[in-house]
């Protein structure tokens, strides 16, 4: 609510104010340097606000824009981590991994690989299972598929929102490709230099725009019918 963020003489966030409803997946879109990163940083305790309110309902679990996997340790190591260093019980830890294995169709054996080993929708699910370990309120997904090619990038799309559905969550998802937010998006917030532009579904942003930005954003990337 009203936060403010400035790097020396920029401003990268403008009272910006954004309300995330619960179990909904939330899009926060725009070019770079728009602020989108700048908002998830507050938002992981990475950065302070110079001023505003920020108010999360619960813990969060995070996916870097590359997933952030250690490459030294095994995917099933990854999973773990954390859970491991808070003192969980093997069986525990076992419980849980059987549970996301499940959930995010992933392949047992995969567990044992190392990261440079996997595939980049692998490496995305087990990014995804790391990050969904301690069962978090608030999902934070950082241009989960911007290195995928576009192939398993599809394919990715569908298992994630799959996921999505799957585990009623609160979702945040960064991206710069309106398509992308199209389809994930129960709303989106577009941002430019650090402001909200508008806030609503796509179809509100394609029908009603606020600015002749959001137009201009949308056209730029494709054409909906």
């Amino acid at each position: 609510e009203n936060v403010t963020k400035t790097f020396g003489t920029k401003k990268a966030l403008d009272h910006v104010t954004i309300n995330i409803p619960s179990a909904r997946t939330h899009v926060l879109l725009g070019s770079s340097g728009s602020g989108k990163s700048t908002i998830i940083r507050i938002l992981i305790g990475v950065l302070r606000a110079d001023s505003g309110i920020v108010k999360i309902n619960g813990n969060i679990g995070y996916v870097p824009q590359d997933g952030g996997l250690f490459p030294h340790l095994t995917a099933r190591d990854n999973v773990s981590l954390v859970a491991e260093t808070l003192g969980w019980k093997k069986q525990k830890i076992d419980a849980r991994i059987d549970e996301l294995l499940q959930l995010t169709s992933l392949d047992p054996a995969l567990l044992s690989r190392f990261p440079k080993q996997l595939s980049g929708g692998q490496r995305q699910r087990v990014s995804l299972m790391r990050a969904s370990f301690l069962d978090p309120a608030l999902l934070i997904l950082d241009e989960p598929l911007g290195a995928l090619d576009p192939i398993i990038r599809n394919d990715v799309q569908n298992e994630l929102k799959s996921i999505f559905n799957a585990l009623k969550k609160t979702v945040l998802m960064v991206t710069h490709d309106i398509d992308e937010a199209r389809f994930f998006g129960h709303a989106l917030t577009l941002l430019r230099d650090g402001h909200v532009v508008q806030t609503g579904t796509f179809e509100d942003l394609r029908d009603t725009p606020a600015d002749p930005f959001v137009t201009k954003f949308i056209q730029a990337q494709r054409t909906f019918e």
